[in-house]
């Protein structure tokens, strides 16, 4: 074994042993290459100019990168929803609708797991709020405690696999990047980007047949174990009319943000960048609309005032320094120009009474933690990864990829299985930046890989399995930290079992079927 190799293996087993320890992951990342590449210059088996171009490496994929601009208003439009009661309300409409129904308070988990996973996308948020609203009624409804845990566990999840997901946006960024890689190393000199709407595109499909496979499965219990999953009594005194209005009032709001962010990403009508912007601001006003029946109205009326804005941008030439501006396409301009205030003192108002209640500050502090947190991670991965290139790592691993029994097959095999484990001690964030950059490009290069967004909605489904998995699930953990002390850790890690063979029977689905990953990208981004 040359020197090399036995750098590279003691670099990759220094840095996970210490994120095991615990050790902030930014630190680790960024002090284990700066050790190795010491080592590696004083051995002479890596030159100083690989660190020497860091600072430009940083300023083009770090600084300047637009997509990552997105992780912050991602997480300021979750953040802020979660904050908003949204998550209870959903729960108990939903509870109402489906719970006179064997099974139907797992299905309205699922359901509503489903929609804070597209309009949050903060797994262990979704996770802790379910496991505090539904549990004790699902406990007290009579449910089996193994099954309405495992529900709880798996449809907080879907945040992973379910765009727009920060997991999904930083995976879009590292593989493209590994995606262009693999061009250059193939001889493309022009490589061709992957767009994180594309992998949006690709997830959007398995996450929804994940939330259709667990609906199956609460409903088979329902059918083969009725005692699991009781019916529960409609209320008394309520009637369908009342019902359905409180269910189209909480169902409403979010399921229009989350058409107006995510449609507008695979549509193409905006960046994920420009989508998350539109999504923080729409969730500020959200949660403003909460506040008092005065800030509903305010909020309503500023939103009309903007669809009217947009229906007068498409159908009036608004450029006013033409030679001859017509009176009708004048009296549009003022006519935007007002309803263009109007929204933005709904804005206003809006950030003022979210700021008076308190929520406001709570939203910025956990998108600014949650931000700082990934921004230095990525520096310090960015110094990793240098490193790891220099002493020749990535054409180690190329090579042992490449010359495994099987191909290609054997090599997805072997990462998938090395990430799964890794999940049960790394965040989504580590893997993301340290496992990924590293073995992507390799198998991108291989003949048969169905391409960028097949395997990275392989990642990111695998890694959710990860997530769920007894006894080290990170899932896990959240749900644990919030049931009552009644409930022993053995019925979470029983009820979460059939969800993670469920997992693991969708991972092989698109790995055996990947049409089901690339026909959406395909009809929407391809010319």
């Amino acid at each position: 074994m040359d020197m090399s190799t036995v750098l590279t293996v003691t670099m990759f087993l220094t840095l996970v042993g210490l994120l095991m320890t615990g050790f902030p992951v930014a630190f680790t990342l960024a002090g284990t290459g700066l050790l190795f590449g010491g080592i590696g210059i004083a051995t002479g088996l890596m030159d100083l100019s690989f660190l020497e171009i860091l600072p430009n490496r940083l300023f083009g994929s770090v600084i300047r990168n637009e997509l990552l601009f997105a992780v912050p208003l991602f997480v300021t439009m979750g953040v802020m929803l979660e904050k908003s009661n949204v998550a209870e309300e959903l729960l108990e409409s939903m509870g109402k609708l489906f719970g006179p129904l064997r099974g139907g308070l797992g299905i309205s988990v699922t359901i509503v797991g489903a929609l804070l996973a597209a309009s949050t996308g903060i797994v262990g948020a979704t996770v802790v709020t379910m496991g505090l609203l539904s549990l004790p009624t699902m406990m007290r409804r009579g449910y089996d405690t193994s099954l309405a845990t495992g529900s709880i566990a798996a449809a907080g999840t879907l945040g992973q696999i379910i765009p727009p997901s920060i997991v999904l946006i930083l995976l879009a960024d590292v593989m493209s990047n590994a995606w262009q890689q693999a061009q250059l190393n193939k001889g493309l000199f022009s490589p061709i980007p992957m767009s994180a709407g594309e992998l949006f595109a690709g997830a959007l499909i398995p996450g929804l047949i994940l939330v259709g496979l667990y609906i199956l499965y609460q409903v088979a219990m329902a059918i083969f174990k009725p005692e699991t999953s009781p019916a529960i009594e409609p209320d008394a005194g309520e009637d369908d009319t009342g019902l359905y209005r409180k269910l189209l009032m909480a169902l409403v709001p979010p399921l229009f943000l989350i058409v107006a962010v995510l449609g507008s990403i695979l549509t193409g009508i905006a960046t994920p960048t420009e989508a998350a912007s539109v999504g923080a601001i729409g969730a500020i006003m959200l949660g403003a609309s909460r506040i008092s029946a005065t800030m509903v109205r305010i909020v309503l009326v500023s939103l009309i005032g903007i669809v009217a804005l947009l229906l007068i941008s498409n159908t009036f030439d608004l450029r006013m320094g033409r030679e001859v501006v017509p009176t009708s396409d004048q009296i549009a301009f003022g006519a935007a120009v007002l309803l263009t205030a109007l929204f933005a003192f709904g804005l206003v108002v809006s950030l003022w009474r979210t700021h008076k209640t308190g929520v406001l500050g709570e939203v910025m502090r956990s998108t600014v933690r949650i931000s700082t947190m990934i921004y230095a991670i990525l520096i310090g991965a960015s110094l990793f990864s240098l490193t790891f290139r220099g002493i020749g790592g990535d054409e180690i691993i190329e090579n042992m990829l490449h010359n495994l029994p099987g191909g290609q097959f054997t090599a997805i095999l072997i990462v998938m299985l090395l990430m799964f484990v890794l999940g049960f001690f790394l965040d989504f964030i580590e893997i993301t930046f340290v496992v990924v950059p590293v073995v992507a490009p390799a198998l991108l290069a291989m003949d048969g890989t169905y391409g960028p967004i097949w395997l990275g909605v392989l990642m990111a489904m695998n890694l959710q399995t990860s997530f769920l998995t007894p006894p080290f699930g990170f899932a896990l953990f959240y749900l644990r930290g919030v049931v009552p002390e009644s409930v022993p850790t053995t019925a979470i890690y029983k009820g979460v079992l059939p969800f993670v063979v469920i997992q693991l029977l969708a991972l092989i689905l698109i790995s055996v079927e990947p049409e089901l990953v690339t026909w959406l990208p395909n009809l929407l981004f391809k010319d």
